[in-house]
């Protein structure tokens, strides 16, 4: 794989912010990723780099209050490197930081909107979670965050028998 991949530090914040829009099509979802992020868990989030530019990332951590579970907050991918991998292989390396730490599962969650992030979590070896309401044939959590912010959720178990 052509990318460099290594550990978030917060000088990554300003990157990541200023390409956020346009990897979502127009939504403007950076006030969902504070600094905070990548200075309380940049041991636990992943920058991908192809030849110095931000190719992607992966914010996620170990849940304190679920000892045996890591949680997924936000992956981004650059548009001219979907599909070759790279969000696969992020998750892999999340996937076995959290594994050598004794998670047993991975948990995360998209808006119902991002069809492609549902996707993508599934062929992960994701499971969607119930909910309390169904978007499109897939169970959404209504009123997740705020009033009117229905999240999709997943779990993935980590172990012998995991896919991904």
């Amino acid at each position: 794989m052509p990318f460099e991949i290594r550990r978030a530090r917060a000088s990554d914040h300003p990157r990541i912010m200023e390409v956020m829009p346009a990897w979502w099509n127009g939504r403007d979802l950076r006030p969902m990723l504070p600094r905070l992020f990548l200075v309380h868990f940049s041991d636990t989030s992943l920058i991908a780099e192809d030849r110095g530019e931000l190719a992607g990332f992966l914010v996620g951590f170990l849940s304190p209050s679920r000892p045996d579970e890591g949680y997924v907050h936000f992956v981004g991918v650059h548009p001219s490197h979907r599909r070759k991998g790279l969000a696969r292989e992020l998750y892999a390396r999340f996937f076995e930081l959290c594994a050598r730490e004794g998670c047993t599962r991975v948990r995360a969650c998209t808006s119902p909107v991002n069809r492609s992030s549902i996707d993508v979590h599934r062929r992960l070896g994701f499971a969607l979670e119930a909910g309390d309401a169904e978007d499109r044939g897939v169970p959404v959590t209504l009123d997740y965050n705020r009033p009117g912010d229905a999240k999709v959720l997943f779990v993935r178990s980590l172990g012998p028998g995991s896919t991904g």
